[in-house]
């Protein structure tokens, strides 16, 4: 009885040693939790703060644009909280310097893995300052062509004139040379056509230099020019070549090249293609000798 009375003493003083020692440390601790809570809400509050002062910063740059300003506002805020992460395992003894060293590891693993992705991101970044092409225009890239739709971090967005979707990666944009049809204001079009070596040479170019003068939308200034382009095998080569906006390129090419052959037609002007003449020599036995002519 007496040994079960002892241990039952022993039980209940190691308990009570137990508690005080939890008390005392919750004692010595409540300070830094306290703290920590206090930084985290703080930190908190500072990150959004910090963003939203990064993005109205940004917003007053002319012309800077909306997703770069997300880009780095984002940024902004991830960084304030990655530090206060930081300051806050300071608070219980943790080595931040280890964290640190982890973190930078961890970062150049994740980089080396995804290696194209940040290559997309830093050429989307170079795309959005430098402007290459815009939301609207038509560009060709490479083997691809397209309306822009959308200019994101990582890819592009094109809408091709079938009104098919094409996503490309920015790094291919980037690394490669980039022609955009739509910057320039105006744009300088040939419409060439063909007339016989007999027709009235001098007739043809004043019909296609009035025709063309007379159109709304080709541009006085440079004016159009009608010339011999090329003595070909088997006609004249006359050249329309004239300005106009940009949005009237297509249409007006569309429309010459109908309405110089209508309006040489109506003037006698024939439009000559290529003909195969053979001729039997000798019978129908012979040897079958070919000449390439004119209609």
């Amino acid at each position: 009885m007496e040994n079960i009375t002892a241990r039952t003493t022993t039980l209940w003083g190691a308990v009570e040693m137990a508690l005080i020692q939890l008390a005392q440390l919750a004692v010595a601790y409540s300070f830094s939790v306290l703290g920590a809570i206090v930084l985290l809400v703080a930190g908190y509050l500072v990150a959004g703060v910090a963003e939203r002062s990064a993005y109205a910063a940004m917003g007053r740059i002319s012309g800077f644009d909306e997703t770069l300003k997300r880009f780095f506002s984002k940024a902004v805020r991830y960084a304030v909280l990655v530090f206060v992460g930081v300051t806050v395992l300071a608070q219980f003894g943790v080595q931040t310097a280890s964290i640190i060293a982890a973190l930078g590891a961890a970062g150049l693993a994740i980089g080396l893995a995804l290696q194209g992705t940040l290559q997309n991101i830093a050429a989307g970044i170079m795309i959005l300052v430098l402007r290459p092409f815009r939301v609207g225009e038509f560009i060709t890239a490479g083997s691809v062509s397209g309306g822009v739709q959308e200019v994101g971090l990582f890819a592009t967005e094109l809408k091709t004139f079938d009104g098919i979707y094409v996503l490309v990666p920015n790094s291919q944009l980037w690394n490669t040379a980039v022609t955009n049809f739509s910057r320039n204001p105006t744009r300088s079009t040939d419409i060439s056509t063909g007339i016989g070596y007999g027709d009235d040479l001098d007739l043809a170019l004043k019909v296609v230099r009035e025709l063309v003068s007379a159109d709304a939308r080709v541009l006085a200034d440079p004016p159009p020019s009608v010339f011999v382009a090329e003595l070909g095998d088997s006609s004249v080569v006359i050249t329309a070549r004239y300005w106009t906006t940009g949005g009237d390129w297509f249409a007006t090419k569309l429309h010459f090249r109908k309405a110089i052959k209508a309006a040489l037609e109506e003037n006698g002007i024939s439009i000559p293609f290529p003909q195969r003449e053979v001729r039997v020599i000798g019978g129908g036995a012979g040897p079958v000798g070919t000449t390439d002519g004119a209609a």
